[in-house]
């Protein structure tokens, strides 16, 4: 899950952590200052899991029609998609696996 060009935030919820990276959605063009359009991954894990390692996250991403006006709006809706996965609300993924394999 890690990179080393990209910057992840980490975000506390309900025993798990949810960690975003924003990024643009394309390169930015010609003459222009800053992407116009920005997305976002992430994933949940519980506190001090190794994402490296398969089955320790949940990795989730904005569907690709997606796209943010800044990168505080693409942070924000991928934590409330990481909440919604670790609530069981979310309509495909959840942290069952991490519950029950004691990763």
């Amino acid at each position: 899950m890690s990179d080393d060009n990209v910057c992840w935030q980490s975000v506390d919820y309900e025993g798990f952590e949810i960690h975003v990276s924003t990024r643009p959605k394309e390169p930015v063009r010609p003459g222009e200052v800053k992407p116009a359009r920005y997305t976002y991954i992430g994933y949940v894990c519980h506190p001090g899991a190794n994402a490296a390692l398969p089955g320790h996250t949940v990795p989730f991403h904005a569907d690709g029609e997606d796209v943010f006006a800044t990168p505080p709006d693409a942070h924000d809706e991928a934590v409330q998609v990481g909440r919604s996965i670790i609530d069981g609300t979310h309509p495909d993924l959840s942290v069952l696996s991490l519950v029950t394999s004691g990763v």
